[in-house]
């Protein structure tokens, strides 16, 4: 045998227990590096004022922490205590209201009466009542679960940060690229990434204040409910609907029309058509444009609103970071072969 082959084998034996050792890590490292990637501008802003690695890894690690994940955390703990505490009467309520609005709708409304009617047969109260208790263990084994890899994704982004130049120039010379490619595609990557993760960012914060401000006037939560609505925009097509729509049943029970009306208006119009429809995309814009200042490296702000969407879609919730990677390395590689091309059509 050939010692290339030899070393080949060796090579793929070691590849497969390394997944087999490191399988369930993988999603947690896969997004700290991307999210050090996306980030690495901050890393060196902060690297060039501590004058230490180490420092600046450690600071921008806090600073995901409390920015990202601090909120996150927030919503799902007063979540399961909120859920703990909720009145099955509540539920009775709501269902008094859809049954009587269903039986007497206003006369624009009465042609969904009978399919309305045939919905209303399945609706069993009680066992939704029994389902949303239920739901008050889930969520506290997801919030158990979400801070477990939190803490891991912040542990592994620490070291991705402070290990991340050596980890690209090793890299650099072990991949069977040129320097000029590789070159290339971190820095694809890279710009995309820090464009992604700075309006997801952005975005997510200006809907939830919008939507938290709106509550707050209702004598709500604001910061929960914000929260909540910020990361429920993420969610494509019914994002918004999740979080307006149990506001405006309930409003509607308790019989105040006035605040429900407001609340399910002000979503659709001010943040489901206005901000999210209009103004997102022209944030994507204008942070594209401010942190790439080269056109090549500029990849159209649509593309970028796609890709959160289709990995969203495909991924969940960590979708909104593995899309768009997804997408721009695919864009990247194109690239690549076009400049090859271009090469070998010049010799």
């Amino acid at each position: 045998m050939k010692p290339k082959y030899f070393v080949a084998i060796l090579f793929a034996t070691s590849l497969y227990w390394m997944y087999l050792l490191y399988a369930p890590f993988l999603l947690s490292i896969t997004i700290a590096a991307l999210l050090a990637v996306s980030t690495s501008n901050i890393q060196d802003f902060l690297y060039k004022l501590l004058k230490s690695r180490f420092g600046a890894a450690l600071v921008s690690s806090l600073l995901l922490a409390v920015l990202f994940f601090a909120p996150l955390g927030y919503f799902l703990a007063t979540l399961t205590i909120k859920l703990n505490s909720i009145n099955p009467q509540v539920f009775v309520g709501v269902e008094v209201y859809v049954k009587e609005f269903i039986q007497n709708p206003p006369e624009y409304l009465l042609f969904i009466k009978p399919y309305a009617l045939d919905a209303l047969k399945d609706l069993d109260i009680n066992s939704l009542t029994r389902k949303a208790i239920s739901l008050t263990g889930t969520i506290g084994a997801l919030s158990a679960g979400f801070l477990k890899n939190a803490f891991l994704i912040i542990i592994f982004y620490f070291f991705a940060q402070y290990n991340g130049v050596y980890i690209m120039e090793f890299l650099k010379r072990v991949v069977q690229m040129s320097v000029d490619e590789t070159t290339l595609l971190a820095k694809e990557l890279s710009a995309v990434m820090s464009v992604v993760f700075y309006s997801i960012i952005v975005t997510a914060m200006f809907e939830g204040v919008l939507f938290g401000i709106a509550v707050s006037f209702m004598g709500y939560n604001g910061l929960l409910f914000g929260i909540m609505y910020g990361f429920a925009s993420l969610v494509p097509v019914v994002g918004g609907v999740l979080m307006w729509l149990p506001f405006m049943l309930y409003e509607f029970s308790i019989g105040d029309s006035s605040s429900a009306i407001f609340i399910a208006l002000y979503s659709i119009i001010v943040i489901s058509i206005i901000a999210d429809t209009f103004i997102k995309p022209l944030i994507i814009k204008e942070i594209n444009n401010r942190l790439l200042k080269e056109d090549d490296t500029r990849i159209n702000e649509l593309v970028i609103f796609f890709a959160i969407i289709a990995g969203l879609a495909t991924f969940g919730f960590w979708g909104m970071i593995l899309g768009p990677a997804i997408t721009a390395f695919f864009l990247t590689i194109l690239k690549l072969f076009e400049a090859r091309t271009k090469e070998c059509d010049a010799n």
